[in-house]
């Protein structure tokens, strides 16, 4: 990186702050490495899809989801618990009526604990702004577009929030078991960019 760009200052201060850490022993050398190794090691879009088709088996688990998902989320093993504190994860599910999807407007807050790193069309600043403006066209460019009839929300995460999206379940699929339905959902499902 060069020692020009912006982010430079910022980097040499949180590389300052690490070290007088380190050498009052409140942190090992490596450790916060080594936490976001494993934080990110640990997100996965399959994680956030095990959460959608237990909600769509389980009516008991998706109401608990749907009012507090931090907890919910913990039956199937699961935690926003990636740093230091807890985020605070607020789950939307889809209907025939409303569809939802999620932005984030600063930067790019994002459930990297249930979806993984987020992609980079997340974070660019046309879909962050656009989205917001124009959803149904921002909708349309990623190949789909929900029925005129069909209101949409857009959510916007922060550092203390995040959002997950819990699409509609297609039809024809009562008969699936969980890990088969799990393989039905995106990345882009749990932000709302796309249907399943």
């Amino acid at each position: 990186m060069s020692d020009h760009h912006p982010s430079s200052a910022i980097s040499a201060g949180v590389r300052h702050v690490e070290a007088l850490l380190e050498s009052r022993g409140l942190l090992d050398p490596g450790e916060i490495d080594a936490r976001i190794d494993a934080f990110l090691a640990g997100g996965s879009p399959a994680n956030g899809a095990r959460i959608v088709a237990h909600a769509w088996t389980d009516p008991g688990f998706a109401g608990r989801l749907l009012a507090d998902a931090n907890t919910a989320i913990r039956e199937l093993g699961l935690s926003m618990a990636g740093g230091l504190q807890e985020q605070r994860l607020k789950v939307v599910a889809n209907s025939a009526a409303e569809h939802h999807v999620v932005v984030c407007t600063l930067c790019s807050c994002y459930p990297i604990a249930l979806l993984g790193p987020s992609p980079s069309w997340y974070k660019s600043e046309a879909y962050r702004s656009r989205v917001v403006r124009d959803p149904r066209g921002v909708l349309r460019e990623f190949g789909w577009e929900p029925p005129a009839d069909t209101a949409i929300t857009v959510w916007d995460a922060s550092a203390e929030s995040r959002y997950l999206v819990v699409p509609r379940r297609p039809e024809g699929t009562d008969g699936l078991a969980e890990e088969e339905l799990a393989r039905l959902v995106t990345r882009n499902g749990l932000i709302g960019t796309a249907a399943v």
